[in-house]
């Protein structure tokens, strides 16, 4: 362990995270995009949500090639880092919508070849408090790469125009090259080896108090739940780029300032939730995510032509979404066996890119019920209703963990 100790090498492991969610650099860049393709705005989204979809096969693909070619978790994240950089810098020198979505599903490729071994190869080199320190801080670097890398986009956007910002992407063959160079060799795990070493360990839940032996049906719950937050999250972002140049007009060139502020109050809210859960508990964090992510809904949904309530609706939403996606994935051990975390895990990661990439097709049905045009203000529309299903989850959540409690209450009493 003493190799991958220097400050060097931590940052190394880190920064195979930092290009994990650069495929929402090009944000600031799709009114302008849209314009050059002429393409309906459904079709310029799913420029950034197209890469999700290609992850969700490629979570479930990566172990099994790792088996099959015998590649070790450092060999197989520098391909998938290597086929970022490639496929990302595609279009900038092309102008075919088809090629360009094309280059964005091989994107998604390279993000889902690594995306779950960069999480796993720091527990194979880290222990204890530094493991789960290491843990919290490859979360932040997938914001910090984020925001650094849809701001560069953005100025690349406003001087070069939009080809140039897709040329964010050389910045992973930079990344790929300080993780090969300072990140130890490491040897090439199976599954079965993984899942013999899990098997040893126990869960115990917090409910029942016993050993979890099996997997929870509240797990489809869980998976209902991060695709909602998913399709919420990204469709903001996709839609604030149109909404503030409906407001403010063509020109207008800021969006990615506000969608790189967005991504520091992200980054504090994941910075913040072991803090939030210290104090209030797992119910009392989920309550505050869901009433925070509301809040910036309604400010999204209703600002109408004031962008100053709009702006402070996509400030806010990254905060409670970091705060709700560590807490989500804090709770799996309490789901199921050790021996079948990795399943589980791979199958929330899952749910969450297909709610990434389900996203402008969603928001598209919301605005069809209720009647409001896929252009200008209406852009808006759809998260007047996110907010209000977040409430409702929330008193779900209430009036379940009250009906729980007096069953447990009645059957202890031998009513039931």
């Amino acid at each position: 362990m003493e190799k991958s100790q220097t400050l060097a090498t931590k940052l190394a492991f880190l920064s195979a995270s930092f290009m994990v969610t650069s495929a929402y650099a090009i944000q600031s860049a799709l009114p302008q995009i849209k314009a050059a393709l002429n393409v309906t705005q459904p079709q310029v989204e799913y420029l950034v949500t197209t890469p999700s979809f290609a992850v969700m096969f490629f979570v479930v693909l990566s172990p099994l090639l790792q088996d099959w070619f015998h590649i070790s978790d450092k060999h197989i994240i520098m391909a998938g880092i290597t086929l970022v950089g490639i496929a990302g810098l595609v279009p900038a020198f092309v102008n075919n919508y088809w090629v360009i979505l094309a280059s964005r599903l091989a994107l998604g490729a390279g993000y889902g070849l690594y995306n779950s071994q960069a999480i796993s190869l720091i527990s194979v080199w880290y222990e204890g408090h530094e493991r789960t320190s290491m843990q919290g801080w490859r979360s932040a670097f997938e914001q910090i790469g984020n925001a650094c890398t849809l701001t560069i986009s953005s100025l690349l956007l406003i001087y070069a125009g939009w080809h140039a910002a897709f040329l964010v992407y050389g910045l992973a063959f930079a990344v790929m090259a300080f993780f090969a160079w300072r990140v130890p060799n490491d040897t090439h795990s199976t599954a079965s080896d993984k899942d013999d070493q899990q098997s040893s360990q126990e869960t115990i839940s917090p409910m029942t108090n016993q050993p979890v032996t099996k997997i929870s049906p509240l797990i489809i719950a869980i998976l209902l739940f991060v695709l909602l937050i998913k399709m919420d999250f990204i469709g903001m972002e996709d839609r604030f780029p149109g909404l503030a140049v409906a407001i403010n007009g063509a020109k207008f060139t800021g969006t990615g300032t506000y969608l790189s502020l967005m991504l520091i109050g992200a980054t504090l809210g994941g910075a913040s939730y072991g803090t939030l859960q210290k104090h209030f508990g797992y119910l009392g964090t989920i309550y505050i995510g869901l009433v925070l992510l509301a809040i910036a809904n309604f400010l999204f949904g209703f600002g109408g032509s004031n962008f100053a309530v709009i702006a402070a609706g996509i400030l806010l939403v990254g905060f409670p979404m970091q705060v709700l996606t560590p807490l989500i994935f804090n709770i799996l051990p309490f789901m199921a066996p050790m021996r079948l975390q990795t399943k589980i895990t791979s199958f929330i990661l899952i749910g969450f890119n297909f709610g990434a990439f389900f996203s402008p097709t969603a928001d598209a049905w919301f605005n069809r019920i209720l009647g409001q045009e896929l252009s200008g203000f209406g852009l808006a529309a759809p998260f007047r209703i996110y907010g209000v299903m977040m409430l409702v989850i929330a008193g779900l959540i209430f009036f379940g963990k009250h009906l729980y409690q007096l069953h447990i209450a009645y059957g202890q009493r031998g009513h039931w």
